[in-house]
C-alpha cells in the first residue's frame, strides 16, 4: 500500500485544524513540520516523536518542582510588622506558571499523538511485518537497540542492517 501525493502532514492538517480553530501554536506547528517534513532525513522524521516526549517528561518535572515549592511556603509569625516590599502573591505566581505548564502539556500531549498517528500511518505502509516491528519498537516506544534486538531475537548488528533497510523504504515512502 502507498500513500497519495499528498504528504501525510498536509492530510493531518486537514483533519485536525477544524478540532483546534483557534489554536495558533498549533498551526505553527504544523507549518514548521511541513517546512521541515521535505528536508528532514526519515531517521530525523520519526525521531521527532522521541523529541517531544523528552520536552513533555521535562515539563512535568518542572509541574513537580513548582509543586513542591508551592508546598513549602508558609506564613511566619513575628511581632514585627510586615514589609512594604514583600510579594503578596507568590503562591499565586506559582500556580499560575503550574498552570500554564501543564497546558503546554497538554498541547504538546496532543502534538505527540497527531505525530505519532502519523508515523504509524508510515510505518504501516512498510511492506515486512518484521521491519514495521523494528520501526515501531524504536520510534514509537522509545526501546533500545539492546531491547530491540532481544524482542526480535537478533544480534544488534543485525538489527542495525535492518534499521538502514527500513529508514531506505521510509525515505521511499516519504518521497512518493
Amino acid at each position: 500500500m502507498r500513500l497519495s501525493r499528498q504528504p501525510i502532514f498536509q492530510i493531518a492538517a486537514k483533519r485536525n485544524a477544524e478540532r483546534r480553530k483557534g489554536d495558533q501554536n498549533y498551526l505553527d506547528w504544523l507549518q514548521t513540520l511541513a517546512k521541515a517534513g521535505e528536508d528532514m532525513t526519515a531517521k530525523d522524521y520519526l525521531s521527532q516523536a522521541y523529541r517531544i516526549d523528552q520536552r513533555i517528561n521535562s515539563k512535568i518535572e518542572q509541574v513537580q518542582s513548582l509543586r513542591d515549592i508551592s508546598t513549602k511556603v508558609s506564613a511566619t509569625l513575628t511581632h514585627a510588622p510586615p514589609s512594604g516590599s514583600r510579594n503578596v502573591h507568590r503562591m499565586e505566581d506559582v500556580i499560575v506558571k503550574m498552570v500554564d505548564l501543564e497546558d503546554d502539556i497538554n498541547k504538546d500531549l496532543n502534538r505527540l499523538i497527531d505525530l505519532k498517528r502519523e508515523i504509524v500511518t508510515v510505518i504501516k505502509c512498510v511492506e515486512s511485518l518484521e521491519l514495521q516491528t523494528l520501526l515501531e519498537q524504536r520510534y514509537l516506544c522509545f526501546r533500545t537497540w539492546e531491547q530491540i534486538a532481544v524482542e526480535l531475537n537478533y544480534n544488534l548488528r543485525w538489527i542495525h542492517r535492518l534499521h538502514k533497510k527500513a529508514l531506505d523504504e521510509v525515505e521511499i515512502i516519504r518521497r512518493t
